[in-house]
């Protein structure tokens, strides 16, 4: 069975109950793990016993928001769709995402998931398949320079790719200016005071990793076929891991069904449970076995 057999066959109650968003449940989350990110940047501004090891789990944490974006962009993790727009903006310039363009890139993934010709996450040669391409890849050097090029061709160049809506152009273009200007302001910060270079760069910079390897197994050795059970993997792992992932590793459940919000995706992997075709059982086990194969 495909992914549409299996939906088709839920009761219309079930799924009606999947897709109900909960602000409550959203804002409990973040203040969550908003309170992890203060408990680390503090620790590490008053520069606690070892405070450098601090700034791994800060950085962790830092792009992990990347999965809130991510969800923000389906609005589903707040009901007041008013709320996801405000985080997917505030989020932008941590990660050099700017959200409008980020939307429209995600919705063509969604679209034409593992297509080799039309997904556009496997723009520039796909995933890793040598070592040196899996090293450059887990360096983050790839998202960083990819996201700044089209940071800057969204303020001053030509926006043209095909899943960007015309009429989108102007905010797209508008944002990406915003972005800029702070981070200006963020750099002339650094003439009074280096805590950003301690809270923001290096911890993003060594971040980065942790979240590559996540994603990795999100379509990693996934066939490029229509079937959302099989083109996206679930990795089984902590509560701790879907807790700062914001319920993403059930993913074949989230491309299956978008719009079920992540408070929901533990409900919907039970039903889904028994017919997912692309399964790990953790990242470690993920990351050994694609290891295995690179160069192969």
């Amino acid at each position: 069975m495909t992914h549409k057999d299996v939906l088709a066959a839920l009761p219309a109650e079930t799924k009606a109950a999947l897709t109900q968003t909960d602000t409550r449940r959203g804002l409990r989350h973040l203040a969550g793990y908003l309170a992890a990110l203060v408990l680390t940047g503090s620790y590490i501004m008053l520069q606690g016993p070892l405070w450098g090891l601090a700034l791994l789990p800060h950085g962790i944490l830092l792009v992990f928001l990347f999965t809130l974006s991510h969800e923000c962009t389906h609005a589903t993790p707040f009901s007041q769709n008013w709320i996801n727009t405000v985080i997917g903006h505030a989020i932008a310039p941590v990660l050099v995402l700017p959200f409008v363009w980020f939307r429209y890139f995600h919705l063509a993934h969604h679209r034409h998931t593992n297509d080799p010709e039309h997904d556009p996450e496997l723009e520039g040669g796909g995933r890793p398949t040598t070592w040196p391409d899996y090293l450059r890849y887990l360096s983050g050097w790839g998202y960083w320079s990819s996201n700044v090029r089209v940071l800057l061709r969204n303020a001053f160049g030509t926006i043209d790719a095909s899943y960007l809506p015309e009429r989108k152009h102007h905010a797209m273009r508008i944002e990406a200016r915003v972005i800029l200007a702070v981070y200006v302001l963020a750099a002339l910060s650094l003439i009074w005071s280096p805590l950003l270079i301690w809270l923001w760069l290096v911890p993003v910079l060594i971040g980065q990793p942790v979240l590559r390897l996540y994603l990795l197994a999100e379509h990693g050795h996934c066939p490029p076929v229509a079937d959302m059970l099989e083109n996206t993997r679930t990795t089984l792992t902590t509560g701790t891991v879907r807790w700062l992932a914001w319920n993403m590793p059930y993913h074949a459940e989230h491309h299956s069904f978008p719009s079920v919000p992540f408070h929901r995706l533990p409900e919907l992997h039970a039903h889904l449970a028994p017919h997912l075709k692309s399964v790990s059982d953790g990242y470690t086990e993920f990351t050994s076995r694609y290891a295995r194969e690179l160069g192969r």
